[in-house]
């Protein structure tokens, strides 16, 4: 079975919004890292969107340093469930209907994991138990406004921290697994 991570920057005060987040060259190389332990990206709507808009050719007024990872992105395979969507493309496939067959069947297939993105996914998955492993990147800032994560989360989720790494900016990566 096929792991299912989750990874997202936060800043201190638990703001998970990327424009309160300052781009990072050495932050978006550890993001291939990640995409490249995964056959595929698992996102919702919102962050599918967001991440089309961003990263799919031709390339926008972005960075050089932040190419690689324009190409990570736009090369992998990605699912995207959304119930208002009508059709997707850029290398993707609609996951409609019952949310824990779903993705219990994507994670049933064969290959090195699956890796998702956002906020509103991440926390039906919590919900469901679907999620691995956690891994917060944690910014040295306080937003003081934004979305924050697992807001409504209905129970506790005890993790166990199983590596940290820490980058230039200050910033912290944490990776954690459920407590079982």
């Amino acid at each position: 079975m096929r792991p299912l991570r989750y990874s997202i920057n936060v800043t201190l005060d638990g703001c998970c919004d990327h424009r309160a987040i300052p781009a990072d060259e050495e932050l978006h190389r550890h993001a291939i890292e990640n995409i490249d332990q995964a056959d595929a990206l698992l996102f919702g709507r919102v962050t599918y969107e967001m991440m089309e808009a961003a990263f799919r050719p031709p390339a926008g007024a972005r960075p050089d340093w932040m190419e690689p990872f324009a190409q990570t992105i736009d090369a992998a395979k990605k699912y995207v469930v959304s119930s208002t969507l009508d059709r997707v493309d850029w290398n993707a496939e609609l996951v409609r209907g019952d949310l824990e067959k779903a993705v219990q069947q994507l994670k049933r297939e064969s290959g090195k994991g699956l890796f998702v993105g956002g906020v509103k996914l991440p926390l039906a998955l919590a919900e469901l138990g679907l999620i691995d492993e956690y891994e917060f990147v944690v910014h040295p800032r306080l937003a003081g406004q934004g979305p924050t994560l697992f807001a409504g989360l209905s129970k506790c989720v005890d993790l166990r921290l199983v590596s940290r790494v820490e980058f230039g900016s200050g910033a912290v990566a944490m990776r954690y697994e459920p407590r079982m």
